[in-house]
C-alpha cells in the first residue's frame, strides 16, 4: 500500500522535471484553470477525479476513494488530498496545459510531475 502511495503522490506517477518547450503553457491564475476543470474529469490509468470549483477533490485512484481540498496562491495549485485512510499531504504545484492535459509539477514547479487528461 505504501508503494501505491507513493506512486500516487503527485496525483499520478511521476517523472524527470518537463520543460515549456514541449508546448505547455503555464497557468497563472484561478480564473483560467477553473474555466478548464469545471464539469470534467482529470484522469490517467486508474485515476479519475473532480476539482470542484468549490475547492474539493473527489474521485478514485487505483481501487479507492480521493478526497481533499485545494486553493489557488500565489499562481500555484494548493491541494491537500486523502487516498482512503492515507493522508497523502499538502503541496503547492504549478499547473501547464497543452491541449486537453494538464500538467501538475509538484514543489511550486521545481518536483516531480503529473499529466492528467481532461475529459
Amino acid at each position: 500500500m505504501r508503494l501505491c502511495a507513493l506512486a500516487f503522490l503527485s496525483f499520478s506517477i511521476a517523472a524527470p522535471l518537463p520543460s515549456l518547450a514541449e508546448g505547455f503553457s503555464q497557468i497563472s491564475d484561478e480564473k483560467t484553470f477553473v474555466s478548464l476543470v469545471d464539469g470534467r474529469k482529470l484522469t490517467r490509468f486508474g485515476i479519475k477525479l473532480d476539482v470542484t470549483d468549490d475547492g474539493r477533490i473527489i474521485g478514485r485512484a487505483f481501487g479507492r476513494d480521493v478526497t481533499g481540498a485545494w486553493d489557488w496562491r500565489s499562481g500555484y495549485f494548493c491541494r491537500n488530498i486523502f487516498w482512503g485512510d492515507y493522508e497523502i499531504g499538502a503541496n503547492c504545484q504549478a499547473v501547464q496545459v497543452k491541449d486537453q492535459t494538464l500538467r501538475f509539477i509538484s514543489d511550486q514547479g521545481t518536483g516531480d510531475y503529473a499529466d492528467l487528461r481532461l475529459q
